[in-house]
């Protein structure tokens, strides 16, 4: 075996190891290798002043200064490894598989640590991405319908079924509202967001269809992939709808256990879109725990919305217009949907979504 390994080799034997990332804590903060342990050579101010002298003095000071740094904890570095390892390989990266990975890899051998190098380092890892997704007819099915109609909990019905599925909301923390982050915890940035849905998709067979939930091309503050973001726009997408009523219950299934506050602040990020009578409206009814009320304001908002954004993204959609609101129900329909769309055509899978 190569000392130093290729990204998809790199990723595929790390699973037998342990994954350790050399970066700073900033610098791993950003994004990392899911699974990754970061053992800093250098901390942030270390690293900072490492530059500094690269720019100012040339390369010689700022290496001899990254010696006299990192020499003391040398001893420190190889104990960690140790014990993180407890015997297994160690698959190690910095940023472009350079100084940083490649003394810590001499030093780990010294000291009798099998090491293995991502080539090109973190940002080899990165590019990697692009090519998985060109390197083969990914098969997309997006899910999609307006607002409370239960497509992420179809989603895992999916997964239950054993369906290869990419639930964003999820991934990004977020349900993708103006209320999208109640209830989440603080979300990842937008490069470890992809980290995530790479580590996703290396588990997934290309051969297989893969379910995913329609969104716009950002879910809160964090940016779905371009390369990916385009393979969504051009597969089919499947529009949900179910019975007005069972999306309000939907709705306040999700919602209705959350502070008045914190519903109302979440109308008043929406408030110029909404208008300012409607918003008023919709904290009055917060505030009377009148919560259907409101949540019927807020969906005359959102419904307007969907179908103007969902309409440009995918014009050609293939309605599925089932009265039952019961995940497990629509999971089945739309995996016998697809089924026979394989073999049919487009026009009679139409047919099909149309059956109640």
């Amino acid at each position: 075996m190569e000392d130093v390994l290729m990204a998809d080799d790199f990723l595929e034997q790390s699973k037998t190891g342990i994954l350790i990332d050399v970066r700073s804590p900033s610098e791993f903060e950003a994004g990392h290798i899911p699974g990754a342990r970061n053992l800093p050579l250098f901390s942030d101010n270390e690293r900072a002043e490492i530059g500094t002298r690269y720019v100012q003095y040339g390369k010689d000071n700022a290496v001899e200064r990254g010696l006299e740094i990192a020499g003391p904890k040398l001893a420190g570095f190889v104990k960690q490894a140790r014990i993180w390892a407890d015997g297994t390989p160690i698959y190690m990266y910095c940023w472009r598989g350079g100084m940083r990975s490649g003394s810590m890899a001499w030093l780990f051998r010294t000291a009798g640590l099998t090491t293995y190098l991502l080539s090109g380092g973190y940002k080899a890892y990165r590019n990697s991405f692009a090519k998985l997704l060109e390197a083969y007819p990914w098969q997309l099915l997006i899910l999609g319908g307006p607002t409370g109609c239960g497509k992420t909990e179809v989603l895992h019905q999916l997964q239950r079924m054993e369906q290869q599925v990419i639930d964003l909301e999820g991934l990004a923390h977020h349900k993708g509202s103006a209320f999208g982050s109640l209830g989440e915890t603080a979300q990842p940035t937008t490069e470890q967001f992809t980290n995530q849905l790479h580590a996703l998709m290396r588990t997934f067979n290309p051969a297989r269809p893969v379910w995913c939930e329609g969104e716009s091309a950002s879910i809160g503050k964090v940016v779905i992939p371009s390369a990916f973001y385009a393979l969504m726009l051009s597969a089919p997408f499947l529009n949900l709808e179910i019975p007005y009523q069972e999306r309000i219950r939907h709705i306040l299934n999700d919602y209705g256990t959350f502070q008045p506050d914190e519903l109302i602040l979440s109308f008043r990020k929406i408030e110029k879109r909404l208008g300012g009578e409607a918003t008023r409206k919709a904290i009055e009814c917060v505030e009377q725990n009148n919560l259907e009320s409101a949540v019927c304001i807020a969906l005359n908002y959102y419904d307007k919305g969907y179908r103007r954004s969902s309409g440009k993204q995918w014009p050609n959609q293939i309605p599925c217009l089932w009265e039952d609101s019961d995940p497990a129900v629509i999971a089945r329909k739309l995996l016998a949907l697809y089924e026979n769309g394989c073999n049919v055509g487009i026009e009679q899978v139409q047919q099909l979504a149309k059956i109640r």
